[in-house]
Parts: C-alpha cells; structure tokens; sequence
C-alpha cells in the first residue's frame, strides 16, 4: 500500500460521488457491509493483480484482454507491448474500464481515461522502480516497445468480504 492519506480520501470522495449516481441494480449488489471503502479497497488491492482491460476498437466494438494491474497511488497501473491492440485502442481512444474480480471474495470496477508514462513523467521512476522489484527486472526490458500506462479514474467501486 503506497497511497498517502491524501490519496486515500480522493478515492473514497470519487466513490462516495459515483455511488447514488449508479444504477439501482448496482446498488442492489454492492451494498452495506459488502460495499468497500477506499480503505478497505486500497488495503485489499496489494501485489499483482490480474485485471480485465476493456478497450474500445476503431469501429466501436469492445475487446477485453487481461493485464497485470498494479494498484498504486488509488490508480491502476500495467505495462504492455506498444504493438498491443490494447495499446493501438488506447493512444486513439483512452477511455477504458478495469475490473478485478475474484468471486464473492472481492470485485473492484473503474471506469476513467488511460494516460501513457513516459520516462519524463515525474511519475515514472516510483513507478518503474515498483515494477521492477516485483518482477525482478524492468518491464522496459522486456521488449522493444513496452509501455506504461496508468487509468485515471472518473468512477471506482467495489464489493468485498472486507469489513468497511
């Protein structure tokens, strides 16, 4: 868990504010004690977790493809090949969704806009740094083309066995 106190507030801001807004079979689902909270969400989201990407093509049809998400700062962060699809779908249309899920145990949900990091980015050596110590090597090593990318979220959610 690398998220400052800050951090932890703005997420649980965006959830409270997203929230009433969803549809009522949503709330129907994700509720009470079942519903996390931006504590509870950051604290569970630690380590590699294996998130659906969903990324939109050219023509407007959906593609979903699996990445290694990494929870840092209440942002989700992957890296993938540039020659991707995902990667072509996101440099032209960033909008994207991210979900995890694992059974009843736990199900997060983001909706927002996927930003590329570059080596200038003020961002990208915590976050390479991260990477690396979890992998064991830099993903930047891993390909001629690798590219990191950090979803900025317009809408967070979640359910899970965590109590709030």
């Amino acid at each position: 868990m690398r998220e400052t106190a800050a951090e932890v507030a703005e997420l649980q801001a965006l959830m409270d504010a997203v929230y009433p807004a969803s549809t009522q079979h949503l709330r129907n689902i994700i509720k009470g004690q079942k519903r996390l909270n931006a504590d509870a969400l950051v604290q569970a989201l630690t380590g590699m977790c294996t998130v659906n990407l969903a990324t939109v093509t050219a023509r407007g049809e959906p593609r979903i493809s699996a990445v290694d998400g990494h929870f840092l700062h209440a942002r989700w962060v992957f890296t993938t090949s540039g020659s991707a699809a995902k990667a072509k779908h996101l440099k032209q249309r960033p909008a994207a969704s991210l979900a995890y899920v694992d059974g009843e145990r736990i199900g997060v949900f983001s909706h927002g806009t996927a930003e590329f990091l570059t080596a200038e980015h003020p961002d990208f050596a915590e976050i390479e740094e991260y990477l690396t110590n979890h992998y064991g090597s830099s993903p930047s090593s891993w390909g001629p083309d690798i590219v990191y990318c950090r979803l900025q979220p317009s809408w967070v959610d979640g359910y899970g066995e965590t109590a709030r």
